[in-house]
């Protein structure tokens, strides 16, 4: 057969968003293949494409109200956010009577957000000082650091752990695209070695793929990936001159103070394990839209709020601000997105046998840049198993896609994480690290300058490289 050309990627996301063709039209009495829907007990309609209305402009108003309204959004963002996502909530419920996708939603919510304020708490009770004059070099090793310690306390562990001293250490030559490119790599990329690293690899990990299965087949994409930016980074850092003539002595040292917050990310690490797809034994509190997991993460938000060290907290400039417009602003991205991510469910699981290893790693990617990255990759992991005839939901057919078709499997998790880098809201912790630098006085780029000052051309070429490499011709 004739390969389909890679084009084919931007007829898949506007037939998703905008199809109107007789298939859409018609589909009200289809049922949804959505991975995320795949445990409904009935049947459930599509939406209509106009519903993917409120999204799109949710999207534009986080793009263009911090630069053109800045007034009005700054203190209207929560009830913008809310009012839309209750325009697709209203939907459902009276036009759809699908309360089911509604509740998917809210615990998938419910659950991202019990991480990130967790690791947003804890974090911030730990005080990190490195007494040392900024270089390049001490940049790039931070940076690489942080890329490693991503797979092992999560993206959001890490960019809450790390941005603060980051911004410390460059505080006389500090520039957006430091802050760029520490999401880049450390809230984003880094963490694409294991389960923890990334919200949707763990959903791969609680489907069945192996938890080491990751490290051994992501990492020779993965590290060349690392370097290759970092040599960007670095030849970009040493053109920044600022700071050079500082006379300021320092000593070398290493501070480190709140070592019992690390007890408190070691919980949230434990508890992200406590889920009955992974241990059996552990109960289920459904039809609750949460479960222990959640109930102990949020604990530890009210824990470490209450036990942190003032003073620490105090030289963190810790402000609740920052998790506060995450919350607000993916409470209505996570429902208005709800018909986006359907819709494209559906035509990824329609044109499934003519998709190949490249097209899905740019369908994920490009997709998981501007939908939350972790539904993105269950929705194109269910369509490509379903290719092979398989089931998402069966692990013992997960384990024969792993073993069997690993290709796919591969291009779907390396796009779902690395493209999260493309926006601000393509992952959770980008969103926070950019409120962070803001309220430091760092002066972040817009929605749009991002994308076009650093994500096309510096992540693009890279990703194509990628993908001419790996998956180009194969599948």
């Amino acid at each position: 057969m004739k390969r389909i050309h890679v084009l084919i990627i931007l007829v898949l996301i506007a037939g998703s968003l905008f199809n109107v063709a007789a298939e859409t039209v018609d589909a009200n009495a289809a049922v949804l293949p959505a991975a995320s829907e795949t445990e409904i007990a009935g049947e459930h309609t599509l939406p209509s494409p106009y519903m993917v209305i409120p999204f799109v402009v949710l999207l534009l108003m986080i793009a263009t109200g911090p630069l053109f309204y800045h007034h009005f959004w700054e203190h209207n963002y929560p009830k913008v956010s809310i009012f839309l996502g209750l325009i697709t909530t209203v939907y459902y419920l009276t036009v759809l009577n699908d309360t089911h996708s509604l509740m998917h939603t809210l615990a998938e919510y419910l659950s991202f957000i019990a991480l990130l304020s967790s690791l947003f708490f804890a974090a911030g009770g730990i005080f990190i000082n490195v007494d040392r004059k900024s270089t390049p070099m001490l940049n790039v090793i931070l940076l690489f650091f942080g890329s490693i310690i991503a797979n092992i306390i999560g993206t959001t562990g890490a960019s809450m752990l790390l941005i603060r001293p980051f911004i410390k250490i460059n505080k006389n030559r500090i520039k957006p695209y430091h802050i760029i490119f520490f999401i880049f790599l450390v809230s984003n990329i880094g963490g694409a070695l294991t389960p923890i690293g990334d919200p949707p690899l763990f959903l791969g990990f609680l489907r069945g793929v192996e938890f080491f299965w990751f490290i051994s087949n992501v990492w020779y994409i993965w590290l060349p990936t690392v370097l290759v930016i970092l040599v960007i980074f670095y030849i970009r850092d040493r053109a920044n001159k600022d700071g050079q003539d500082q006379l300021q002595e320092y000593s070398g040292k290493i501070e480190f103070k709140g070592s019992k917050n690390l007890l408190y990310l070691l919980i949230i690490l434990i508890s992200i394990f406590i889920d009955p797809g992974v241990m059996s034994w552990v109960p289920s509190l459904s039809p609750l839209p949460f479960g222990i997991r959640e109930i102990i993460m949020f604990s530890v938000v009210i824990i470490s709020f209450k036990t942190s060290d003032k003073e620490i907290l105090k030289k963190n400039e810790f402000d609740v601000e920052p998790i506060r417009e995450v919350a607000f602003l993916f409470i209505g991205i996570f429902a208005t997105m709800i018909p986006a991510l359907q819709l494209i469910a559906h035509e990824a699981n329609v044109l499934g046998e003519q998709l190949n290893s490249g097209i899905f790693y740019w369908s994920t990617g490009l997709l998981s840049g501007f939908l939350d990255n972790a539904p993105t990759y269950l929705n194109f992991l269910s369509a490509s198993m379903g290719k092979f005839g398989l089931n998402v939901n069966d692990k013992l057919e997960v384990a024969e896609f792993m073993s069997n078709h690993a290709l796919y499997l591969q291009a779907i998790s390396v796009a779902a994480v690395f493209f999260g880098a493309m926006t601000y809201i393509g992952n959770g912790p980008n969103f926070m690290v950019k409120s962070i630098c803001e309220r430091a006085g760092i002066k972040m780029p817009s929605f749009f300058a991002y994308l076009v000052k650093y994500s096309i051309p510096i992540l693009i070429p890279v990703f194509v490289v990628v993908w001419f490499v790996f998956y180009f011709g194969r599948g």
